[in-house]
């Protein structure tokens, strides 16, 4: 017995964890590495996770795409070091801890203790390492988590602080009073990337058309619109476009507005209700003065006039822009060039300053509402409404965010957008359209980094500062000792220790304090290729073989996150870029479609697929529902379709080679014994290494879904097409070299496809490989991970013969479908099967496959037809929807020259997918096949099918012999159910007893050869009662009793 012997129902959950077990003992993941250590480097960085929650579906989804690479290359003989690591700082790890000990704001936490609180933040980091953990291991993730690199770690900080230094000697750090992206409730801006992630649909949002009388004339007003009438109080001025043309429209009331003319019939509706009086350009208005809604600041420059501005549109509102300069970023840029005042109405919380009394301490968002009836009550409310809008939320807690005037410090990536964007074209993007679109898109409307956060967990900015503003970045523990004159080396580099260390400035003398934000989470990831390293500090050899990677992975999200960070530092500190490959992965929605979210009650917990399908089946679903970067359903019920449709065909090719190998006593040092003749061994195998050929093209190319569908593919053609056709190979008697040649085929096959599947199916393939390659090889290596990648042999490839084969399983597909029209079973020989396909090469091969057509179909003659019209009537019906719809008057006219055109030719252009000329008195047109229906109908004594202009037709009439030969066959059917069930194993040798009504009885004596051959008969025996049940067989009875032989 060459192989372990395999038991035909596969135990999915004993398999994988076997394997599992098998890895850790034999330590394979790790040999899989240092047996390539010599090999050329291929470089991988894992997008580091927060493990302070639990792991999903979406996590498996980016853990998958991140492993199937490094996988391929390492069987290609490249040295893949996978390091894993945790990314530990930020809003994520600090809103967790917060919820954890009931505090709701920074004072809370200051009250706390901000040494305590990041204590319990660095516990909280890794609540969860536990449910990575495993679930890494269970899905076949290969990553070293035991030398992970962890953000939070000292000499993790000290890099990052060595890349700010860096940064600051290009001068490309500063620090800004800009409008930024806030969280009110964090208490700390965010960055444009940050706020990219958490914009929602349909945000409702008041809508308001405000009056802003004019100072000199207070029956006129300017009209405003805004979604934000909580920045009312802050108004400082108002803008209008210079190109645009705006007119004053009087009102039924005598109110009389000034708007632009082209938005007049949207904002004042068309029913005649104003009347135009004035027209002027926007250069006309520029200098109005007008009465603010509101002045609860004081404030001492010019201010609440119309001024110029390009960036007012007409797509909506008024024309006319309400300008707050600390809520908005281009109001900002306005109060600078006309020396408008900044009126700060809100605090740090989101809430109304005391000088606002009505609204005094309240959420900005909360006061909406009041301020709007406010504004009604005075008479200044023109109309308001509900606005639906994207908006932006902080992508952790989810408040709504505020733009807001802050100081705060920032890179200058806008110095290196030149860079930024040339680089990105030297990237690898999967798929394509990313590079140009949405990472391109990003990178050309690059605005500067906003670095702080006025937070308390996460890498403090090294700034130091004294009271006349004079700065030092340090960039290192040894530097911050030198400056302080003490040893600082075993300083945890957090808040509050390292905001206690103070040093003289050294050109001064004057006291230096750090400053009190800490950076962007985000700068830390992006700066994993050095900080992981804690380059240049040691490793630095390290750091240069692993720079830059050849390949990252993550949701696509990520372009506006950690991909544009890891762009951003490298191309700022190296002139590099940080990846040459980068997969982006669409979301994962329901089963439904639906987007998956805890208020919808649809997210599918990892664990109910992983225990009830497996880990395989989950990761094979993934790579081919869909490519990398669209999105794709998923649910329990499609993973288990994994299973039903490929991986119990692939289990069962190998059961059944397993099973007849060994009872042959066949063995894989036999190949090469004998010619490799069969034309049907010389198609798989011409398949098979076309196969190879292209998933490891696939595979070069980043290509997941290519590199996995041709192998179902493959497989369906193994089991449904060569293992169906060569049956009779394995089972006869005689051990001669055809069956050889089809044990050595199958065995090949069944190898290789285990290699091509080790990136994608890590557990089956290694389960497969074991035992076809130790089991007859034990010199071979132990795993498939620590094989090589199977090679092909072009000379083998025979696209001729694959196109053959392929145009003969059309037409047994077509041969099927007339049966099923004609309701014939399978079972059922019939006299003949004729075949029209179009062209002379494809009727001659009728001729070379007719046997292989002939026992496919169980027919007893395959012909081609003499002409389509023997077997079939053509006729054509116009479809008056759609001629109708296109060409009106004219259909009947087309209709007639239609139906006068020959019927055969016209029908089989059309069912060939081309166009139709149709000559009229006045012009000539194309009709296309979607506007006629071409019927056919069966002449008699046929049974048809048609695709494509190939015509497949059964002869239908049954002799009494035929239906005779066809009990024969139902006999055998209901002979191997009965073996089964009596648990007779394969090989059993049997004596057959039955008792048969009339023509069955006859059936089965004119068939009695061909029934003990395939039941594996050595007698068959005819009494005239058996006792036990009776079996229908086609309205006779059959009763039988079976013998094993001893």
């Amino acid at each position: 017995m060459a192989f372990q012997p395999v038991l035909s129902k596969l135990n999915i959950q004993e398999i994988e964890q076997g394997i599992l077990e098998f890895w850790r003992q034999r330590d394979v993941f790790q040999r899989s590495m240092e047996n390539r250590r010599d090999g050329p480097t291929y470089v991988f960085y894992e997008g580091p996770p927060t493990a302070n929650g639990k792991p999903g579906c979406h996590h498996v989804l980016s853990r998958v795409f991140k492993d199937i690479f490094p996988r391929y290359r390492a069987m290609n003989g490249n040295y893949v070091l996978r390091r894993g690591g945790w990314d530990t700082h930020g809003l994520p790890v600090e809103i967790e801890v917060e919820k954890q000990l009931d505090l709701t704001g920074k004072e809370q936490i200051e009250a706390y203790g901000i040494a305590e609180f990041n204590e319990r933040c660095r516990q909280s980091a890794f609540d969860y390492i536990r449910d990575w953990e495993k679930l890494t291991d269970r899905i076949g993730f290969w990553v070293s988590l035991e030398t992970a690199y962890v953000t939070f770690e000292n000499d993790y900080i000290e890099s990052v602080w060595w890349v700010l230094k860096q940064l600051w000697k290009k001068d490309l750090i500063y620090q800004g009073f800009k409008v930024v992206p806030y969280c009110a409730r964090c208490g700390t801006p965010l960055s444009d990337h940050e706020v990219s992630l958490g914009y929602q649909e349909n945000t409702p949002d008041p809508s308001v058309f405000v009056r802003f009388p004019l100072k000199d004339d207070p029956d006129t007003a300017l009209l405003i619109w805004t979604t934000t009438p909580w920045t009312l109080p802050g108004n400082v001025g108002a803008a209008v476009h210079p190109n645009v043309d705006y007119a004053t429209a009087r009102l039924k009331n005598g109110q009389q507005l000034i708007l632009a003319k082209e938005l007049l019939q949207e904002v004042l509706g068309d029913d005649g209700e104003y009347s135009i009086i004035a027209e002027q350009p926007g250069t006309a208005l520029q200098g109005l003065r007008y009465q603010p809604p509101y002045s609860f600041l004081p404030f001492h420059e010019s201010a609440h006039y119309v001024v110029l501005a390009d960036f007012v549109t007409t797509t909506e509102g008024t024309g006319v822009v309400h300008m707050a300069s600390a809520f908005g970023a281009d109001d900002m840029e306005i109060a600078r060039e006309h020396n408008f005042p900044v009126l700060m109405t809100v605090n740090e919380r989101g809430r109304f300053v005391d000088e606002v009394t009505p609204w005094a301490g309240m959420w900005v968002k909360d006061a909406d509402v009041l301020i709007t009836e406010e504004l009604r009550e005075r008479g200044l409310l023109l109309k308001s409404s509900t606005y639906l809008h994207t908006y932006p939320f902080c992508w952790r807690c989810n408040t709504a965010l505020l733009y807001y005037a802050r100081s705060t410090w920032y890179v200058a990536t806008t110095k290196h957008k030149h860079q930024l964007v040339g680089l990105n074209q030297t990237i690898n993007w999967y798929p394509s359209h990313i590079r140009d679109g949405r990472f391109g898109n990003w990178l050309e409307n690059n605005v500067d980094w906003a670095l702080g956060r006025e937070r308390f967990w996460g890498t403090p900015l090294p700034i130091w500062i004294d009271d006349d503003g004079d700065t030092v970045l340090v960039g290192s523990l040894a530097e911050l000792s030198k400056l302080a004159a003490r040893d600082l080396s075993g300083l945890d580099l957090h808040r509050p220790y390292v905001d206690e260390i103070t040093f003289p400035n050294p050109k001064t003398g004057k006291v230096m304090r750090r400053v009190p934000e800490v950076i962007d989470c985000w700068f830390d990831s992006g700066a994993m290729p050095v900080a992981q390293w804690h380059h240049p500090f040691e490793n630095r050899a390290e750091f240069e073989k692993q720079f830059p990677a050849d390949y990252i992975c993550e949701a696509v999200d990520q372009t506006r996150g950690w991909f544009y960070s890891l762009h951003a530092i490298a191309t700022m500190l190296f002139d590099s870029v940080a990846f040459k490959n980068v997969a982006c992965l669409g979301l994962i929605l329901d089963g439904d479609g639906q987007k998956m979210s805890k208020s919808r009650g649809n997210i599918v917990d990892p664990w109910e697929v992983l225990d009830v399908h497996g880990a395989d089946a989950f990761r094979w679903y993934l790579y081919t529902a869909s490519p990398p970067g669209q999105e794709r359903r998923f649910s329990v019920d499609l993973v288990g379709e994994v299973v039903r449709n490929f991986t119990l065909t692939l289990w069962n090719i190998y059961a059944f080679f397993v099973t007849y190998a060994n009872l042959d006593d066949w063995h894989p040092s036999l190949v090469g014994t004998h010619a490799k003749a069969h034309n049907l061994d010389k198609w798989i195998l011409s398949e098979l290494h076309s196969l190879t050929r292209d998933v490891s093209h696939a595979l070069e190319n980043y290509d997941a879904t290519g590199a996995t569908r041709p192998i179902e593919r493959f497989v369906d053609l193994l089991s449904n097409w060569y293992v169906r056709l060569s049956r009779r190979r394995f089972w006869k008697s005689e051990d001669d070299g055809d069956k050889r040649s089809a044990y050595a085929t199958l065995y090949e096959c069944l190898l290789t496809v285990s290699k091509l599947l080790a990136p994608s199916m890590p557990f089956i393939s290694d389960a497969l490989y074991r035992n076809l390659a130790l089991s007859t090889n034990p010199t071979a290596p132990e795993s498939v991970h620590l094989a090589d990648w199977p090679g092909f042999d072009a000379d083998v490839i025979d696209e001729t013969l694959n196109h053959e084969m392929g145009l003969v399983k059309k037409l047994v597909s077509l041969g099927h479908s007339s049966r099923q029209s004609a309701q014939l079973k399978v079972r059922q020989p019939l006299a003949e099967a004729a075949f029209w396909v179009g062209n002379r090469a494809e009727v001659d091969l009728i001729a070379r496959y007719a046997d292989l057509i002939s026992e496919e179909l169980n027919v007893k003659k395959v012909r081609s037809l003499d002409s389509v019209t023997e077997a079939i009537a053509y006729s054509l019906h116009p479809l008056p929807k759609q001629l109708g719809q296109k060409y009106g008057k004219l259909f009947p006219a087309i209709r007639q020259v239609l139906l006068a055109l020959p019927p055969t030719a016209t029908s089989r252009a059309l069912l060939a997918e081309e166009t139709v000329t149709v000559k009229l008195e006045t012009e000539t047109l194309e009709i296309l096949p979607e506007e006629v229906e071409v019927r056919l109908t069966a002449k008699e004594g046929f049974a048809i099918a048609e695709e494509r202009g190939m015509v497949a037709a059964l002869v239908t009439e049954l002799t009494a012999e035929l239906v005779r030969e066809g009990l024969a066959r139902e006999v055998v059917r209901r002979l191997q159910e009965l073996r089964k069930s009596s648990g007779f194993e394969i090989s059993d040798r049997i004596r057959i007893t039955y008792a048969a009504s009339g023509q069955l009885a006859q059936a089965i004596e004119e068939q009695r050869a061909y029934i003990m051959a395939e039941a594996l008969a050595l007698s068959l025996i005819f009494e005239r009662k058996i006792e036990g049940e009776t079996l229908d067989v086609e309205g006779e009875r059959l009763s039988l009793r079976l013998e094993r032989v001893k």
